[in-house]
């Protein structure tokens, strides 16, 4: 069982945390990062070329959004206020 696996199963975390010195608990800890970072799959070229002007439309969309509603509330503001 590897460190990751006994820490989820909560037996023998704390035996294996007083073993450990600061240092190698670091060390250990840098490389379950770097091996969570090499699980990472990376989105392809059009994958993200679908992901940007998806978010590119929805910020248009609440752009135009709160336009309205500055135009709406400063029309509504001049008319009650003159």
């Amino acid at each position: 069982m590897n460190d990751v696996a006994r820490a989820h199963s909560g037996k023998g975390a704390s035996d294996t945390a007083e073993k450990q010195g600061i240092f190698a608990r670091l060390i250990t800890f840098f490389q379950q990062v770097i091996a969570e970072f090499r699980k990472v799959q990376r989105p392809t070229r059009t994958e993200l070329w679908n992901m940007f002007l998806t978010v590119l439309a929805f910020l248009l969309i609440v752009m135009a959004f709160v336009l309205v509603l500055d135009i709406a509330f400063s029309k509504s503001v001049f008319w009650i206020f003159g």
